[in-house]
């Protein structure tokens, strides 16, 4: 009879918590060590064999959309496998919805952070209506009528999937819908109309290229009124009971984020209420989205801690030419480049996510240039990290029963949602040039690092962001890298092992960087770097 041999045993159950050094380091230096008991306790049911088997389930039964009933009445409903409820519910019991809100404190953006971190590297899908929640909050306190009316559904941690005006549920979930076909990251030309209704609401008609969770309770949206680009409130259910008349066109068939519905929509008449000031969508609308950028950085962040999770797991166990491959010194020179970078997106995540805690100039500036910053950078590197964590599993990685393809087709989408590549970088530059002390909050942040190759390296970035290289879109990319790269490097000198900091400036910091894992340089502990990324618990 045939022998399996050689075979690794799956990476559960484990606690996502308690086998994250890195993490566990974070979460403490980002003022948040009061939540470890309740972090832990969420890795633990994260990383049991039941809960890892529904995020493949939740991909396997993908969303289904029904748009009329037998009768030829409109429903516009979306069903989702009972994976995806079980997920959401882990999530929202967690508050990983709204609990810096409705618990405000130092360190709750941290320690939700945390959380979000490790539920996303068992499934991806039920992010996004969790960071669109998050991210609402800021936004809906423009109107404070509004936000009265539902920041006491936001705050709650249940979990009530009933598709039901919200007056009858004992918690709500909003969404957003912001680009259409014509125009995607330019919102300025966006089409969708919104006409007084005499009540005080408007009635919208166009259409939004995206809608992300369409099952969420409401929707903040942009649409143009009589003033310009206005951000407005679009419930799923009307103040009268009835479903207002927003239309689920189809679902988008999707690279990745499969057990999510991304849906494209038209408003015909749909009631909505204006949030802030007519005419000042997009400055609303951007309360929220530093928030969801920050979310970018999370789940890339995470994505690539999954990945390197589960090749050093792997390499632990499988051998190969009477070695086990960590101990292949090759092996192990991509082990431990994979374990430096997502080390270093972690940490730079979790520092960003104390900026939002905190609400002085310095933290207000730090959050303005690098968020932007942080999303280009961390969530440009996740697919390659996942594709080479992929390649250390050989065609067993290759496979569907392996979590690295959906790690894989998930990486993307981080880059491109809440503006892509381009967006941020040029978002950067404006940062820069029109926000006061700017300069100097990323000085005091990469001093005192005590790395001459750091010291150089941040000299020559301020003597460009002084010159016109701040003022070159062309070299925007250029730019925004090397200033995540130094705060990263000054960040591991000074919370992570020497052996992590001295590889990370050696392989980051000089002329060639960002090229293929596994080309560390002689000379690094290289086994040291990779053992720290072991999931043990």
């Amino acid at each position: 009879m045939f022998e399996v041999s050689n075979q690794p045993p799956p990476l559960e159950p484990y606690n996502l918590f308690a086998s994250d050094i890195v993490l566990r380091a974070a979460v403490k230096r980002e003022q948040a060590g009061w939540a470890d008991d309740g972090l832990a306790a969420l890795g633990a049911t994260l990383g049991k064999p039941e809960t890892i088997q529904l995020g493949f389930d939740a991909n396997k039964y993908t969303p289904s959309l029904r748009t009329l009933d037998r009768f030829g009445h409109r429903l516009d409903e979306v069903d989702y496998h009972p994976a995806w409820h079980a997920l959401m519910a882990i999530a929202l019991r967690a508050g990983l919805h709204s609990s810096p809100w409705a618990d405000p404190k130092p360190g709750a953006h941290v320690a939700r952070a945390a959380g979000t971190y490790m539920l996303n590297q068992i499934e991806s899908g039920v992010y996004c209506p969790l960071a669109m929640t998050y991210g609402s909050v800021p936004t809906l306190r423009y109107a404070p009528a509004i936000a009265a009316e539902w920041l006491p559904k936001i705050f709650p941690r249940d979990y009530d999937k009933r598709f039901i005006p919200v007056r009858e549920k004992s918690a709500a979930l909003l969404g957003m819908g912001l680009t259409e076909n014509q125009g995607g990251s330019d919102l300025r030309t966006n089409s969708t109309r919104a006409e007084p209704a005499g009540d005080g609401s408007f009635c919208l008609h166009g259409h939004k290229w995206f809608l992300s969770a369409p099952m969420c309770d409401a929707f903040l949206v942009l649409a143009q009124s009589g003033k310009g680009l206005s951000c407005f409130l679009m419930p799923r259910w009307t103040p009268d009971g009835e479903r207002n008349a927003i239309h689920i066109v189809r679902l988008k068939d999707k690279l990745g984020n499969r057990s999510n519905a991304s849906s494209e929509v038209e408003f015909d008449g749909a009631t909505a209420q204006l949030i802030g000031e007519e005419g000042r969508g997009i400055p609303i609308i951007i309360e929220m989205a530093g928030y969801t950028r920050l979310d970018c950085c999370i789940g890339s962040s995470s994505l690539m801690r999954q990945a390197v999770a589960q090749a050093v797991h792997h390499a632990r166990h499988r051998t190969a030419f009477q070695k086990r491959l960590i101990d292949q010194p090759l092996m192990s020179n991509v082990l431990a480049d994979l374990a430096l970078e997502s080390e270093a997106a972690t940490v730079l995540t979790m520092r960003l996510a104390r900026a939002y805690d905190e609400s002085d100039e310095v933290s207000t500036v730090f959050r303005r240039v690098v968020t932007p910053a942080a999303k280009f950078w961390i969530c440009k590197r996740a697919p390659f990290v996942t594709l080479e964590a992929m390649e250390v599993l050989g065609g067993s990685g290759y496979i569907e029963e392996s979590i690295l393809p959906r790690l894989y087709r998930e990486a993307p989408v981080n880059s491109i949602w809440e503006g892509a590549g381009n967006i941020m970088c040029l978002d950067v530059l404006r940062a820069i040039e029109r926000t006061p002390k700017a300069a100097e909050v990323l000085r005091h942040e990469l001093a005192e690092a005590g790395d001459t190759r750091l010291q150089a390296f941040a000299e020559r970035l301020q003597q460009r962001l002084r010159a016109a290289d701040r003022n070159d879109e062309s070299q925007a990319r250029v730019l925004v890298r090397d200033l995540v790269l130094a705060l990263q490097a000054a960040l591991l000198i000074k919370h992570s092992p020497p052996a992590v900091a001295d590889a990370f400036c050696a392989s980051r910091l000089g002329a060639e960087n960002g090229g293929a894992f596994g080309t560390l340089p002689r000379g690094l502990d290289l086994r040291a770097i990779a053992e720290r990324a072991t999931p043990l618990n």
